[in-house]
């Protein structure tokens, strides 16, 4: 029962959610594996695996984002936008993908569970152009931390933050940042029955 185990796995950590939370991270594995049937969305079959390798994989990473408006590039099936976006409902997330089929799950996800706080977008990150100020761009598996600030630079500015979720700390993309880039901050990530390193890697403008 994926709803018992999400409570199990939420005990582990000092994240609190309502039960209207809960019920929205259980119905959003339920869809992607609904839909992962047919549209391949991620290559982790299980919906029970998913709960940790997506879902909790992604939650850890809600308490460090104290701004309002993020956008999540090359979020494929929402990951992490969705799963933050049930966390804090109070903040903005563009969810930005360049395939259609991921795009077309996002809207769907967005009118089931009741998701305002979303707006998925298919785009080129190069092309997007951002509507509002951004206070971050969230990248989980996307790019290179070179890739992400060439081509994500032009969503924020010198106040904005570029958050990547990593996995062992990338020491070696810190070494070759480009010039007018800075590493900030890096947090280990403690992800409950995940026997693997999370770290969020940190980085603002010069």
């Amino acid at each position: 029962m994926l709803q018992q185990q999400l409570a199990t796995l939420l005990a582990q950590t000092n994240i609190a959610l309502t039960e209207k939370q809960q019920q929205q991270l259980v119905r959003y594995v339920e869809l992607l594996d609904k839909w992962n049937k047919a549209y391949n969305l991620t290559s982790v079959r299980l919906p029970q695996e998913m709960m940790v390798k997506h879902i909790m994989d992604s939650l850890v990473v809600a308490p460090h984002l104290p701004g309002h408006h993020y956008i999540d590039v090359g979020t494929g099936p929402g990951l992490p936008g969705i799963v933050l976006a049930i966390a804090l409902p109070n903040t903005q997330f563009v969810l930005l993908d360049s395939l259609g089929k991921r795009v077309r799950f996002l809207m769907q996800v967005k009118h089931e569970l009741g998701l305002d706080n979303v707006t998925p977008v298919q785009s080129r990150v190069e092309e997007y152009q951002p509507s509002v100020k951004l206070d971050g761009v969230l990248s989980r598996a996307f790019a290179s931390l070179q890739d992400m600030v060439q081509w994500c630079s032009h969503l924020i500015d010198g106040s904005g933050k570029f958050i990547a979720l990593k996995g062992v700390f990338p020491s070696d993309e810190l070494e070759s940042l480009p010039d007018g880039v800075k590493f900030e901050e890096k947090i280990s990530l403690s992800v409950p029955e995940l026997d693997a390193q999370r770290h969020l890697i940190i980085l603002s403008k010069d």
